[in-house]
């Protein structure tokens, strides 16, 4: 079941990694399967960025690709673009900003651009600036969200936005019947965020996976509560204490939110993690797990077994096509 997209980034099946809760194991287990994994390394510190690649490519001959926050950059992320240039990365993720000033830059280093849209109008400017492949990223996805409408609508709105322009559907899509929808709806691939929390590659933190793995669809937040590092940036997470106590307060402004400044944990090289950081725990997080950023779509409903990133895709995929071909001949 492959699209012209596949053909274009070399991948044999449909399926995107988002870039939420993603570590260079799992990154690889999705390319190792067919798909395209993203690196996530915005926050990546530069002296472990090369590693990390070199890792990688020594871990799959299949693509992948790394994913920047365009509003975050500053010398160090731009450092660490160049480093993923330098070691031909054959794909960069952008999101949440303007990648026209970088696009002609990435293309001279030899890589696609694929940037993340919240609307139509936004996938034409950025096609107009030259980006090759554009995510249609639904409200009801997890983590970071940068529109407003939902993937139903947004999908076919960009698709006929942006003719002859690959696009992939992101938010909601867990399953095969999800990935036969958006396919449905003109997208040539799905961005899968929320169902490989679950991957076995994945490095999230046991207790964050387990909440994921028992969540109801009903059971996500889309606030810009946890702004730690990151301020007035809308995302998804499951309801947690650290929700509840802010909604019992009355949604107080930062500054005054319940438990401000408290330490709630620490990452695994001992950085505190304070109340309302947008970290999400890792395995090798410690503290109190659940109350941290536990970034989930709507989708999490959907999401309940643990596998490996192989058997998610491979799943998937085959319920997909088994669904395509009965409606084909209905």
């Amino acid at each position: 079941m492959t699209t012209p997209l596949c053909r274009k980034l070399g991948i044999t099946k449909p399926i995107i990694q988002a870039p939420i809760a993603a570590s260079t194991k799992l990154a690889v287990a999705v390319s190792q399967a067919g798909g395209l994994g993203i690196l996530p390394i915005t926050w990546r510190p530069i002296d472990s960025l090369g590693s990390a690649l070199v890792t990688m490519q020594a871990a799959t001959d299949k693509p992948f690709g790394v994913n920047l926050v365009l509003s975050l950059m500053k010398a160090e992320q731009h450092a660490n673009l160049e480093v993923a240039l330098a070691a031909g990365v054959p794909v960069i993720s952008t999101f949440w900003g303007d990648p026209a000033p970088l696009v002609q830059h990435i293309h001279d280093a030899g890589s696609l651009v694929m940037h993340t849209v919240g609307s139509a109008e936004e996938a034409r400017r950025v096609v107009d600036a030259g980006v090759d492949i554009v995510v249609a990223q639904g409200v009801e996805a997890g983590g970071h969200v940068w529109g407003k409408v939902a993937t139903m609508a947004l999908t076919p709105a960009v698709v006929d936005a942006v003719p002859g322009t690959p696009v992939v559907a992101a938010g909601g899509i867990a399953d095969g019947r999800g990935l036969a929808a958006v396919m449905a709806l003109g997208a040539e691939a799905a961005w899968v965020g929320t169902r490989l929390l679950l991957a076995a590659e994945n490095d999230a933190h046991p207790a964050y996976r387990a909440k994921v793995a028992e969540a109801r669809e009903t059971d996500t937040v889309l606030s810009e509560v946890f702004d730690g590092g990151w301020e007035t940036a809308p995302h998804r997470c499951l309801d947690n204490e650290t929700l509840q106590a802010w909604r019992a307060a009355g949604e107080p402004a930062p500054g005054s939110r319940p438990g401000e400044g408290e330490v709630t944990g620490q990452s695994g090289d001992g950085t505190p993690i304070h109340r309302y950081s947008l970290e999400n725990p890792d395995a090798a997080t410690t503290g109190d797990i659940t109350a941290m950023a536990l970034y989930a779509g709507q989708s999490a409903g959907l999401v309940h077994q643990e596998a490996s990133a192989a058997l998610i895709i491979d799943g998937m995929v085959d319920e997909a096509a088994a669904i395509l071909k009965r409606l084909g001949s209905g």
